[in-house]
């Protein structure tokens, strides 16, 4: 009788579930206007600085313009960013100030103003009437995904450019209150009405002002949509907590958590949990503690956060020793620098530390029982979805891109929620969260290890010596849509069987031709609405606000777009034209 190979013994992988999916144009950009910061995480950097600098020394809306403009300017310079874009930054200071004033009145007296021009307008057949843009849902913009959120909410949704309707509707008071989105001109004509009639007004600039292919921070959008007086959240400043995050994993509080280190390993592991990192899982066991409990300082939070990174730092040294990596992200791995015996005790001794921690972090008996069982639970799924990677590096073959995102599923997701759920059980209110806890990080998982595989198509290395490591849902989609020759290099590949002397620009050709990109930018844009889908089942607005929030953090580069040229014309025709030698 024949003996199966250990292939023919490994049970197959699961398909994972697919998402709804998102609009192609969700992902479409292009960039912003001379006068509007160039990168989302430059604008999220001078957002932060403002609700800082406003929390700092809050100003009582409305705010003159003068005012405005002095606030504006001094966060510029606490961004770090030029005088260019002043006007961008006056408009979201007097955002910001408005904000707690916005959330107070009930989403049924408030008004969406959305502008015509994020309309597909090539393709848009949606009529128009006095009151503007007749949405039809027909999928091709994301006019109906802010529009049927906004209408659920209980607001009035106006699709039409800034108009007489709009200030009847204010001083008859059937409105209370403006969330907009408009371009830069547009805000700086219109400030004055709004200013007088001192209703609470917020508007999202959009990148550009040419009404052509227009995108705005849709994040940005959601939050203003979302903002209530039950989410106590809004006042949660995440930056700050973030850098106090950040804080906790210096050598001097790391000694302080965890006692002098004894003897070469614990030094060598004090010295690579301290390293510099993004600390998004300690900083979401924080932010979830404090949302749900009103606290940011409650107490053991900061030794459960601690014990998350102990864990996700372990795993990595791990995956390092597992995958035969000597580099991560340009800098040598645990095993590159010290080799595979002292790595995997170093691996192991941070897995002790975290257990530790959970032990020592004064929770109750009962929250302790559940925050080891959320560990172990975590760290057994975890080691399940590596297994599944190992046994497909041992005998690389195809796969569907399904059964990577199972893998994905698996192997990272574990690690976002093990972060949340014990930052729930530290607020003493993980029962009436876990479940919705454990969709939200699986979606966000899975979302954050295809942002992953996008960034690796600029890695040369990642693309030719490295990429029999793990498998790719970026290549896996390549191979399965993927025509001819391109067809046969990209199946290789994604098997982990490249072909001798291939050039990774000769990969991402093929991969840009099948659009593969594009399909993973997709996939990846609906599970981040997953996500927030997920949250619709919370009864807790400070969590819902807060998760939401996140995802905008976490991915900060979304935006959208559209088509319209009616105020750009309206402003050629009101304006002489610019001099050449004037032109931005």
């Amino acid at each position: 009788m024949a003996t199966a190979t250990q292939s023919e013994r490994q049970p197959p992988i699961p398909l994972a579930v697919l998402p709804n999916a998102v609009p192609p144009a969700v992902i479409r950009s292009r960039p912003p206007h001379p006068s509007i910061p160039q990168t989302k995480a430059d604008r999220d950097r001078l957002l932060d600085v403002i609700r800082r600098s406003l929390a700092a020394d809050p100003a009582v809306p409305p705010v003159a313009m003068e005012s405005l403009r002095e606030r504006a300017q001094a966060c510029l310079v606490a961004a770090d960013l030029p005088a260019t874009y002043l006007d961008y930054a006056a408009v979201l200071v007097n955002n910001e100030t408005w904000r707690d004033a916005l959330a107070e009145v009930p989403f049924e007296r408030r008004l969406l103003l959305m502008p015509k021009c994020l309309r597909e307008e090539n393709r848009c057949s949606a009529p128009f009437d006095e009151f503007g843009l007749l949405c039809k849902q027909c999928g091709l913009c994301s006019i109906q995904d802010f529009q049927t959120e906004a209408e659920r909410l209980g607001y009035a949704v106006l699709v039409a450019e800034g108009s007489a309707l709009v200030m009847a509707m204010i001083q008859t008071g059937q409105i209370e209150a403006i969330v907009g989105v408009s371009c830069l001109p547009v805000l700086e004509k219109t400030f004055p009405f709004v200013e007088a009639a001192a209703i609470p007004a917020v508007a999202v600039p959009l990148l550009q002002d040419d009404c052509i292919d227009t995108t705005v921070d849709i994040d940005w959008v959601w939050d203003y949509i979302h903002l209530e007086a039950a989410d106590r959240s809004r006042r949660l400043d995440l930056g700050s907590l973030q850098d106090e995050v950040a804080g906790w994993f210096t050598p001097t509080t790391l000694t302080s958590l965890l006692g002098e280190a004894t003897g070469p390993t614990e030094t060598i592991g004090r010295d690579w949990l301290a390293r510099d990192g993004k600390r998004w899982r300690p900083f979401l066991t924080a932010a979830v503690s404090a949302a749900l409990s009103g606290e940011t300082q409650h107490p053991g939070v900061q030794k459960l956060a601690v014990a998350v990174e102990c864990f996700h730092k372990a795993s990595l040294v791990h995956d390092d020793i597992e995958d035969g990596d000597a580099e991560r992200y340009g800098q040598p791995t645990l095993c590159g620098q010290e080799g595979i015996p002292v790595a995997l005790n170093v691996g192991d001794l941070l897995i002790g530390e975290g257990y530790r921690l959970l032990a020592e972090s004064g929770l109750a008996a009962e929250q302790l029982q559940h925050a080891v069982r959320e560990a172990a639970d975590a760290q057994r799924l975890l080691c399940r979805g590596q297994g599944m990677e190992l046994a497909w590096s041992r005998s690389p073959g195809p796969l569907s891109s399904r059964q990577v995102l199972e893998i994905f599923r698996l192997k990272t997701a574990p690690a976002f929620d093990v972060a949340l759920q014990l930052g729930a059980i530290a607020a003493g209110r993980h029962a009436e969260v876990s479940d919705v806890l454990h969709q939200y990080s699986e979606a966000i998982g899975i979302a954050y290890q295809i942002r992953d595989d996008l960034e690796d198509l600029q890695d040369d290395a990642g693309l030719t010596d490295a990429v029999a490591a793990r498998p790719s849902v970026v290549l896996t989609l390549a191979a399965e849509r993927a025509r001819g020759a391109d067809r046969d290099l990209l199946q290789a590949v994604a098997s982990g069987q490249t072909p001798t002397g291939t050039t990774a620009d000769a990969i991402r050709g093929a991969v840009t031709r099948a659009k593969a990109d594009e399909k993973a930018l997709l996939l990846l844009e609906s599970y981040k609405e997953q996500a927030v889908t997920a949250l619709d089942t919370l009864s807790d607005a400070s969590l819902k606000g807060l998760l939401r929030r996140i995802v905008a953090r976490v991915f900060n580069q979304l935006a959208f777009e559209g088509f319209c040229r009616e105020a750009d014309q309206e402003r050629q025709a009101a304006q002489p034209a610019t001099p050449a030698g004037d032109a931005q």
